[in-house]
């Protein structure tokens, strides 16, 4: 899959493993001649990318946390940091042990399109070089499986921090563990195979024969175009969030007994603020860096990195609009949230629309977001950060965009492939048709597992707190302490610290 991406991923592109092309002179930009990079600097700056983009992306947790903390009550902070720490932990031993030879593992002669079978515990990550001498010494310098592991490695935690905060503030610890175990060992990796290994049945990098050659699954589509995980990643940890908080139920006080909405306000805003900030800066980790190479594809990743950003924007100020338009005032909760419905929506197609675009796509994330919100709280279903109407809701949105706003111009660089391009540029709809296919076989095989996995915690007594534990906070109840040293002797009701609302909180 690396490979074929690699030489998809721009006009001239190359794999991580060939010599550039040779030139008869070199090219010239301006008054600067470009001399092309030889083999080994070429698989290096490859691999450079690959670290460099994994280091944004798990720098996003931090987001995540800063984020969740500002939301959740105060006595409630360490519970849910000591979560996305254990997100983090847990995800790269399981990671390490058989989720990415899930996601990525090859069946050889005998393919296996729904999930892999090998390399477990890395044991073929040390392959032998293709260079004789190298190879005689046992070393191999074009080896980027351990850039890729890691990679990929933050991806999946980053799918098993959304659903954090959609159990906050009731959830039992062990609960919480156990689902991070699921996702990172099978719900997650299982839908990694499936859209983006060289094997699985939605790929549009399916290479069986590891040939180097693109095996069309769908007659008249490449496959799933998910470059960076609307669907993948997005959606699997925000259907797994909206299983947990139907499952789990409501917070204590959330609703009244009139159905109407009770807010419960985060202890601080300006964290969740920094939070939304920080992970936007990650998203640019996220998307431009999918092209997994340096060389070739910064076209494709500059691109990425314009769309990402004005989706996002556009996100912010529609949400914000569309608040102000039913509550009379602005306010930055639901902006924050708009922001991320936009950088989620984006994250699908950000290498395979044009900017005007990714604008369009932002626009409509934020309004997916904001009424799929306003309608989870009508059903009284509790999700404290709103993290499935962010990233199921607008993920599902992403993934479908790509059937709208694929360009041929676009589709070309990025998968090189023009099969068919979205509607609005005169696609014939099979490309819509298979975005759809995807994202309906991740909603159901994330929200099929899930809720299985969930109902067994509750059925067992195994997924909720006592409710004097809820009431008291889980600082004090289960983690020796509240976060900010206050409400042990006297001094301050960790309860009664309320502040502006948090993202997600519930006055969308």
């Amino acid at each position: 899959m690396v490979e074929l991406r690699r030489a998809m991923a721009g006009v001239g592109g190359r794999g991580l493993l060939q010599d550039p092309a040779p030139a008869e002179e070199p090219a010239r930009l301006g008054m600067v001649t470009l001399i092309e990079p030889k083999g080994q600097l070429a698989t290096d700056l490859d691999i450079l990318w690959l670290l460099f983009g994994a280091y944004l992306v798990f720098f996003m947790q931090c987001g995540f946390a800063v984020l969740e903390a500002g939301s959740v009550r105060a006595k409630n902070t360490k519970n849910i940091l000591l979560k996305n720490v254990l997100d983090a932990c847990l995800g790269a031993l399981v990671w390490y042990g058989w989720g990415y030879s899930f996601a990525y593992g090859e069946g050889g002669k005998h393919p296996n399109e729904f999930i892999g079978g090998t390399n477990f515990f890395m044991s073929n990550s040390n392959d032998v070089s293709p260079d004789p001498e190298l190879r005689e010494r046992g070393l191999n310098n074009a080896n980027e499986y351990f850039a890729l592991w890691l990679f990929q490695w933050a991806f999946a935690a980053t799918a098993a921090t959304i659903v954090s905060g959609a159990v906050a503030e009731r959830c039992q610890f062990r609960a919480y563990l156990t689902y991070t175990f699921v996702i990172t060992g099978l719900i997650y990796p299982v839908v990694v195979h499936w859209a983006w290994s060289s094997e699985g049945w939605l790929s549009a990098f399916r290479d069986v024969n590891h040939d180097g050659e693109h095996e069309i699954v769908f007659e008249k589509s490449v496959g799933l175009i998910d470059f960076a995980g609307s669907g993948v990643v997005h959606m699997t940890g925000g259907g797994a969030a909206l299983m947990a908080a139907i499952i789990l139920g409501p917070r204590y006080g959330r609703f009244a007994a009139d159905g109407s909405v009770i807010d419960l306000p985060g202890s601080s805003i300006a964290f969740t603020t920094l939070g939304v900030l920080i992970l936007w800066f990650g998203w640019y980790g996220f998307n431009p860096v999918s092209t997994l190479a340096f060389y070739g594809s910064m076209y494709v990743a500059s691109k990425a990195a314009v769309t990402t950003t004005l989706a996002a924007a556009a996100g912010g100020v529609t949400v914000l609009v569309v608040h102000v338009a039913f509550h009379n005032q602005p306010d930055v909760a639901p902006a924050l949230n708009g922001i991320l419905a936009g950088l989620v929506s984006i994250t699908a197609g950000c290498s395979v629309v044009e900017p005007y675009g990714s604008v369009c796509i932002g626009i409509v994330g934020g309004i997916v977001y904001y009424f799929s919100s306003w309608g989870l709280k009508k059903l009284q279903i509790d999700d404290p950060l709103d993290a499935s109407p962010v990233h199921f809701f607008s993920g599902m949105w992403g993934v479908l965009s790509v059937g709208f706003f694929a360009t041929p111009v676009n589709l070309e660089n990025a998968y090189g492939s023009t099969t068919d391009v979205g509607i609005f540029y005169g696609g014939e709809g099979h490309q819509l048709g298979v975005q759809l296919l995807g994202a309906t076989a991740i909603g159901v095989w994330t929200c099929g597992i899930s809720f299985v996995l969930f109902m067994v915690l509750r059925m067992t007594g195994s997924l909720r707190v006592a409710q004097e534990d809820e009431i008291t906070g889980l600082d004090m109840s289960h983690h020796g302490g509240t976060g900010y040293g206050i409400g042990k002797v006297g001094g301050v009701n960790p309860n009664s610290i309320t502040r502006s609302n948090g993202v997600g909180t519930g006055t969308g």
